[in-house]
């Protein structure tokens, strides 16, 4: 907890198709050119080298998008290219995000070889009904065998499951998950269906073409989730996230933990202090813009915004509530906190205060905006 580590993002933007539920910046496209994104990722990446030189590599994390539609040549030279300009820790997490369609859990061998040593799959549903309601590809028996495959290949993995989808009863989930359990090793993500501005569920949800369970079936099913896990020692680390202990994706709690990172490649996102300030990054979100300027200045970055100092407070505070360990309740944070709305949600149940950790209860994880709107002045 002391050390969030130095985390590197590379986003690669590209899908077969767009998910009806997806706000992620992900784009179709019919050709892409390999080798000129390749030489594209790796000159943004010196871009951010040269203000990070002196630290230490701990975590790098392919996102998209959907990644494992890269070549594997593509993803060894970004991998050796911070090798050769970073240090790198001692048991470096490299992980990419797969779409378990059969073609793509093909090339986990090539991954594998290329320096990736955990992948991240999107089954998001065990019921083929459903998978094509979210616009997946996959069936369910498909995402099963990407899951043994990717098994063979590598110790860690983990894969997404989204509920509260329409008509999901609290026993159907219940199932549902004791079944992804069956295959689950060490970690899961298990998110709500939220409706997003701008995805074409929006649109749809909007015209009445479909509902969501009630928000008191979602709170039970949230529950569920939380007893079905803990039951099967995969207990929440974080509010979507569980893992045995010691299987915590650890590029996630760098960004949970408030700690810098590189974001690379289209629209990717970054924090990093320097000079004792902490600066965020952006890139350009459109794809060509993005490889255009790239060629052009050697990095897409935005111009940069220094994050004020209440803000960097404020966003550590609500970052840490969202981990089962809390965060560190000291000076800035503590300034921030508000001495009557602390005792109300110690009171109810949403925050406990042990030593100098400030921690939001599973109940209060369950409702952590409103928590965060008590506590924060």
């Amino acid at each position: 907890m002391s050390d969030p580590g130095f985390a590197i993002y590379v986003h690669w933007p590209f899908c077969r198709a767009k998910c009806p539920y997806c706000d992620f910046n992900s784009h179709v496209r019919e050709t892409v050119d390999q080798e000129k994104w390749r030489a594209a990722l790796v000159r943004e990446l010196d871009h951010f080298h040269s203000e990070t030189s002196g630290r230490t590599v701990t975590s790098i994390f392919f996102g998209g998008g959907t990644p494992s539609l890269m070549p594997p040549e593509t993803v060894a030279a970004f991998v050796d290219h911070v090798s050769a300009r970073w240090r790198t820790a001692e048991g470096l997490e490299i992980t990419l995000e797969a779409n378990p369609t059969s073609v793509e859990a093909d090339k986990f061998a090539g991954f594998r070889t290329a320096g990736v040593n955990r992948v991240s799959l999107g089954v998001q549903a065990l019921d083929d009904t459903d998978l094509r309601f979210l616009g997946r590809e996959h069936s369910a028996a498909e995402a099963l065998a990407a899951v043994a495959v990717a098994a063979r290949h590598f110790d860690r993995f983990s894969f997404d499951m989204i509920y509260a989808r329409p008509g999901m009863t609290v026993p159907a989930w219940e199932t549902e998950l004791r079944r992804a359990l069956d295959h689950a090793v060490g970690h899961l993500s298990l998110y709500q269906l939220t409706i997003e501005e701008g995805t074409k569920f929006h649109t749809l949800y909007g015209r009445g073409a479909f509902t969501l369970p009630d928000e008191e079936t979602q709170a039970a099913l949230y529950e569920a989730t939380q007893a079905v896990l803990e039951d099967a020692g995969l207990p929440a680390y974080e509010i979507s996230n569980h893992a045995r202990p010691g299987e915590e994706s650890r590029h996630n709690l760098t960004y949970w933990r408030y700690g810098d990172y590189v974001g690379v490649g289209p629209g990717a996102h970054g924090r990093l202090t320097l000079n004792g300030r902490k600066f965020g990054t952006r890139t350009h979100r459109a794809p060509e813009i993005w490889l255009e300027r790239v060629e052009r200045d050697g990095h897409a970055e935005h111009p940069r915004e220094s994050i004020p100092d209440e803000l960097r407070d404020a966003e550590r505070l609500m970052m840490g509530l969202r981990l089962t360990e809390g965060v560190a309740l000291d000076r800035p944070a503590a300034e921030l906190v508000d001495p009557a709305g602390l005792e109300r949600m110690v009171g109810g149940g949403f925050v406990t205060v042990e030593g100098d950790r400030l921690r939001a209860t599973p109940a209060g994880r369950q409702r952590l905006n409103g928590v965060l709107a008590a506590l924060v002045r």
